[in-house]
């Protein structure tokens, strides 16, 4: 079951309902959808091993942690071979402050979401890490205003 075309209509019912609510339990999860617990847990079990269900997490608010701001960074490389793509990466994966980072296409290798306590801690971050990574060439920063959509998977 690796593709979406192989789900039925109880299989996506069990993805959006998942994606409301990643606790919850076997008995509501199989209420909700129409089916008893064993088929709903064998179905579970088949969207894991398919790699469409990948874990479970909680979703955590940043704000209410003081991480404020959210800043979108575009990244191009002096170079894209393999070495600095992978270099870049590496240093990437370091970074606390770098919550999502895409590897793109167009004018731009990477777009990162960087969130900070304030703007000067993403001064400090931008000054004293993301400059200092080797090969890095051009940076651009774009500070959202408000937050329009938010999800966290699309579900058929």
């Amino acid at each position: 079951m690796a593709k979406s075309s192989n789900l039925d209509a109880f299989d996506i019912q069990i993805l959006r309902e998942l994606r409301q609510n990643g606790r919850i339990s076997l008995q509501d999860l199989s209420e909700r959808v129409g089916l008893s617990p064993t088929p709903v847990a064998r179905r579970l079990r088949q969207l894991e091993e398919g790699g469409i269900v990948t874990g479970y997490c909680a979703l955590i608010d940043e704000v209410a942690l003081g991480y404020e701001v959210s800043v979108f960074v575009s990244v191009q490389l002096d170079k894209q071979v393999d070495v600095s793509l992978d270099q870049f990466e590496n240093a990437i994966q370091t970074f606390p402050e770098v919550v999502d980072c895409w590897l793109m296409t167009g004018n731009r290798d990477y777009l990162l979401r960087v969130a900070t306590t304030g703007l000067a801690a993403f001064e400090t971050f931008l000054t004293g890490k993301l400059t200092k990574v080797p090969g890095v060439a051009n940076i651009e920063s774009s500070i959202p205003l408000r937050r329009v959509k938010s999800g966290v998977a699309r579900t058929p």
